[in-house]
């Protein structure tokens, strides 16, 4: 099975895991639903159809990086006259005095992730080619965060193994010699019983804007070693093997 393998990486991430309400959360890796959702983006799919013809995509995330962790602070609904009260639960507005809502937002800041989306053929060309010219701008898991370039890092025969020895790893090396140790965390929809599992709540059996539900899944956790040449002694040095990993030049 062939696939594409996609660069997640910009300022700012936020994959939400648990989000309800007034608090925001972000799993620590792109969630299946997210993964779905920024793929539907790029197809120009409404709200609430059905991602069905999506289901065959299976997902294999490399943590290059994981990021840090920060929570957003918001408060909303100050202020608004009458008639544009926030609702409650019983479909009036909030009393006099207690308009104002507080928020929590987390995201992951500076996180890097690549991704080996694997699926039958006519469907990664239907999904490769609005990637490339997507109709809506993708995002990382919120709108406010969009992905920095390049998106699409390449289409291979081999992702699995790609991930593993050939796309630049976005990890700085603390010294020039080769006995360092990269050891890299993957995230994976399968895998033996002898590695870390866990299970995570981001299928996604309804994705209407308001009423959404999620199946839960297992996630397999392996930690690799990987070659010390997929990591460079600076960014610009990293940037340039990018470039060239792009290119064609690996």
């Amino acid at each position: 099975m062939s696939g594409l393998l996609l660069r997640l990486a910009g300022p700012l991430q936020s994959w939400g895991e648990r989000s309800k309400f007034d608090r925001r959360d972000t799993a620590g890796f792109p969630t299946r639903s997210g993964l779905l959702g920024l793929i539907a983006c790029a197809l120009g799919w409404a709200r609430g159809q059905s991602l069905d013809d999506l289901a065959a995509l299976s997902f294999t995330i490399r943590v290059d990086r994981p990021g840090t962790r920060i929570i957003d602070y918001h408060t909303v609904g100050g202020g608004l006259r009458d008639g544009q009260k926030i609702p409650t639960a019983d479909g009036k507005g909030r009393p006099a005095g207690k308009g104002t809502l507080q928020t929590w937002r987390e995201y992951l800041a500076d996180a890097v992730f690549v991704v080996a989306l694997e699926g039958p053929e006519p469907l990664l060309d239907t999904v490769e080619a609005a990637l490339h010219s997507p109709h809506w701008q993708p995002y990382l898991g919120r709108r406010s965060c969009p992905p920095e370039q390049p998106l699409v890092l390449a289409r291979s025969n081999d992702p699995q193994g790609e991930l593993r020895t050939a796309i630049p790893l976005a990890r700085r090396l603390r010294s020039e010699n080769n006995h360092e140790q990269l050891a890299v965390d993957f995230i994976c929809d399968s895998g033996p019983e002898d590695q870390v599992r866990s299970e995570i709540f981001d299928v996604p059996d309804r994705f209407d804007r308001i009423d959404r539900t999620y199946q839960p899944r297992p996630v397999w956790i392996e930690t690799t070693t990987l070659p010390t040449t997929l990591a460079a002694a600076s960014t610009r040095e990293h940037f340039q093997q990018l470039a060239d990993y792009v290119r064609g030049g690996r």
